[in-house]
């Protein structure tokens, strides 16, 4: 039987000492290690789902797991990459990696396991009949398949199937995990081999999450089903409540810091299908071995196992958790065999206090190349063990040397990295998604949090008779003078990948713009690069020869001459070296609270033509969260300057033509609302001062009126990205570009959100949208004169459009811009 280590292992993964970090061999404390022998003796699992990250209740995952010893696992139905990103630039995949991480992090504190379907995040729904649509019947395949693989006794959704005004998102995360419930337990329903293998699955009901005040009053919850989530732990030293904050408060892209809370913390539940219950959701389920016949024993070492440890001799317990360990894998296979003989040696390795690792100097290698490996094994306690072997790609490095306690063994060795060696890529990035959904080529990767290590280690180790095999990522690591000692996976890439400088090239007139393609090689490699250009653009040169030494790279400059006329297309750069073909770019996400993150997309680049008449060019711009809009505007014409607080406060304003704030500014950055009169006044002298949306939410509050007259912003959105739009006759639509229909066409994801909702009768709203089956909404653009001036808010989502390169989103801007010129 071998060890795979699972990230899952809710106690080993409370080890964990930095979020930062998660790659560090993992060794529990004496108090944690003592509630994972506890562990061994409990048999049932939860399975808590919703729709997206940061959906999920902290405190009860972190009850149940820690408190109830239960294996608990949030599924996220979507990685959230729809959503908007409070700490960087990231949206789309970076920003669905980003939170994936975040998750992660999150349940290696509260000791939950996370799981995912292969379901898109594409922005704010109004019904979950439209997001099941999307998604497709793939979706629902997928959370049943994570019922399949998890098999949890109870299943308990964050949301009800309908009845609460909510995301669309999170209805139909409810109806998916209802209809999941049923199909599960189908034997006809096997779409695929990877349902096959697994069989059918029977949990005893599914019931929703509920809370006061969240579809439902205290007098309305106080008869119902309940847990109470908010006691203390005294093996971790905090209470539940205090260890969900700090779960909670690692969904840092989406502002959810949260406060520790102390005390009662009811959790209440309400059934949505299968057996009824009576005081908990947890009635009527047995959670220790007696649902498995012919155990007795097993219980029996495992009850030796806890008897014999001590926090100062763990290694006590070995000899009966071996026998347990042997006394387990002789029985017939059950739902908790694999899981619960993973543990049990876990358990092994940590009360022997076992340390294994293999890292690299190089951060990253290629298929083929040679990379050095230090392998190191210690046993930091006096248990009986020797190493069998190691081994690293496909070599073997070390084998049957004996392990003194505290001395530790160290193997140093070049390997070569297999040809066939996968590249750090995601396997739900390796393809373009659709619409609703990722694809994923392996089925036994689908839902998975994350891919295994390109590269792995194997030890193998033996206690007494008992061979245990343990694997670990080949890892970097390295001292950053702030955070300390880092990990990170050895990256697998390409043997040369090319980075264009941006997403987008846009071009507001006939002129040429050039375009810089950054060549990387971690082997060394010469070559050409060449540009395919879609119809109507043209390229200069055909090919730009490079030559690369080992982790070299270089930055060749092409010339793009655009059509005269409006076009769009897509280019991708090419690099041929040995004769073969190398079209992915390079992309990181790095932050210190998750690991680094690597992936492979095609190395194109948006091309877009359309005509965009300016009057000013000087435009001073307040940045908000992770903005982008300042580089798009540049790319338009404009000489934009970043403009602090401080910069409104202190230095002149005229010099500009227009100031505009960015998306969300005034919810992180409390100084704007003290600058309000010096950017009115700046107003009412001649300027145009352009305010994007602000959000009005319980996580990032109310903004004041940047206004010079009353309007209250509200959360109302159109999420068609083709609802029609109704232009009145306002010079603002018409110079000095005029804009027609076609102006509308071509936008992503959404019109807008937080339009507002109510106004001053001196402001203009020229435009009327509205999604299928709601009342014209015209607070998406809102425009007053004040003095020789004017101010503009605007909650179209200029932030998605402008980056994305939609020419109408341009030609509107631009006049919003100049509209008081």
């Amino acid at each position: 039987m071998s060890l795979l280590p699972r990230a899952p292992m809710a106690l080993l993964l409370l080890a964990s000492s930095t979020a930062a970090s998660p790659l560090r061999p993992p060794q529990p404390d004496a108090a944690r290690l003592e509630r994972q022998l506890d562990r061994l003796l409990v048999v049932g699992n939860v399975l808590y789902v919703a729709a997206h990250p940061d959906d999920e209740n902290t405190r009860l995952l972190a009850y149940l797991s820690n408190g109830l010893l239960l294996r608990t696992a949030y599924l996220s139905v979507t990685r959230g990459d729809g959503g908007q990103n409070l700490i960087g630039p990231e949206l789309g995949a970076g920003l669905g990696l980003i939170r994936t991480q975040e998750l992660l992090a999150a349940r290696a504190l509260d000791g939950a396991e996370q799981l995912f379907t292969r379901a898109r995040d594409f922005g704010y729904s109004k019904s979950p009949e439209e997001a099941i649509a999307v998604w497709g019947p793939q979706v629902l395949a997928d959370v049943v398949l994570a019922i399949r693989r998890f098999r949890p006794d109870v299943i308990v959704s964050r949301f009800p199937t309908g009845g609460l005004d909510t995301h669309g998102h999170h209805l139909a995360s409810a109806r998916l995990a209802v209809d999941a419930f049923a199909l599960a337990s189908d034997p006809s329903y096997m779409p695929d081999a990877e349902h096959r293998r697994l069989g059918p699955w029977k949990a005893r009901r599914v019931v929703w999450n509920q809370t006061a005040g969240f579809g439902a009053t205290e007098q309305e919850l106080a008869s119902s089903p309940r847990l109470d989530a908010g006691g203390y732990d005294p093996w971790l030293g905090v209470s539940y409540g205090e260890l969900a904050a700090d779960s909670r408060s690692n969904h840092r892209s989406q502002g959810f810091g949260a406060a520790r809370r102390r005390g009662p913390a009811p959790e209440f539940f309400k059934l949505l299908a299968g057996d009824p219950m009576k005081s908990s959701p947890l009635d009527g389920v047995t959670f220790d071995w007696s649902r498995v016949e012919g155990t007795a024993r097993l219980v029996a070492e495992l009850r030796r196992a806890r008897e014999a440890f001590r926090p100062a001799a763990p290694e006590a317990a070995i000899p009966a958790l071996l026998a347990a360990r042997a006394e387990l894998a002789r029985l017939p296979a059950n739902p908790w065999k694999e899981e619960k003989l993973a543990e049990i040696e876990s358990a092994i390795l940590a009360c022997g206090g076992v340390f294994a690792e293999a890292a690299s100097e190089k951060a990253a290698t290629s298929p083929g190349s040679a990379l050095p490996v230090t392998a190191t094994v210690l046993l930091r306690r006096p248990a009986a063990a020797r190493l069998v072997a190691i081994r690293v790609a496909g070599r073997e490095l070390a084998a049957g040397r004996e392990l003194a306690p505290g001395q530790p063994l160290e193997v140093k060795e070049t390997v070569t990295v297999p040809a066939a060696a996968p590249l750090s890529r995601p396997s739900w990035l390796e393809s373009p998604p659709g619409e609703g959904r990722f694809e994923v080529s392996d089925p036994a990767r689908v839902g998975l949090p994350e891919d295994p290590a390109p590269l792995e280690a194997e030890f193998v180790l033996a206690f007494g008779d008992e061979t245990l095999r343990v694997r670990r990522p080949v890892v970097h690591k390295w001292v950053d003078p702030v955070l300390g000692e880092r990990y990170r996976r050895v990256e697998v890439l390409p043997a040369v990948t090319v980075d264009p400088q941006g997403p987008l090239l846009f071009f507001p007139d006939e002129a040429a713009r050039e375009l810089s393609v950054r060549v990387r090689s971690v082997p060394g490699a010469s070559g050409t690069v060449s540009l395919a250009v879609p119809g109507g653009f043209a390229a200069t040169p055909a090919e730009i020869p490079f030559r690369l030494d080992p982790g070299g790279e270089a930055t060749v400059t092409f010339r793009i001459v655009p059509p005269k006329g409006a076009a769009e297309g897509t280019l991708r750069a090419v690099a041929t070296a040995s004769g073969r073909r190398f079209d992915r770019a390079l992309r990181r996400v790095e932050y210190p609270h998750i690991p680094v993150q690597t992936w492979l997309p095609h190395a194109d680049v948006k091309l877009a033509r359309a005509d965009v008449l300016r009057l000013g060019r000087r435009i001073g711009y307040v940045p908000g969260p992770g903005d982008e809009v300042p580089d798009a505007l540049r790319q338009a014409g404009y000489q934009v300057t970043a403009l602090s607080p401080d910069d409104l406060r202190d230095r002149p304003l005229d010099r500009f033509d227009a100031i505009v704030v960015g998306a969300r500014a005034y919810n992180v950055e409390p100084r704007l609302a003290g600058l309000r009169e010096r950017l009115l006044a700046y107003v009412e002298a001649g300027g145009t001062l352009v305010v994007q949306y602000q959000t009005n939410n319980w996580v990032l509050g109310t903004p004041p009126n940047p206004g010079p007259y009353p309007f209250v912003i509200g959360r109302s959105r159109v999420t068609d990205e083709g609802a029609a739009v109704e232009a009145g006759d306002h010079p603002l639509l018409s110079r000095p570009n005029r804009l027609g229909p076609a102006d509308w066409a071509g936008w992503v994801q959404e019109r807008g959100l937080y339009f507002a909702e109510s106004w001053d009768g001196r402001y203009a709203a020229p435009l009327s949208m509205h999604d299928p089956g709601e009342k014209p909404m015209r607070g998406g653009l809102l425009v007053a004169r004040l003095g020789k001036g004017v101010f503009v808010y605007t909650g179209l989502s200029f932030f998605r459009q402008l980056p994305a390169g939609v020419p109408g989103a341009f030609r509107l801007f631009a006049n919003l811009l100049d509209h008081a010129r």
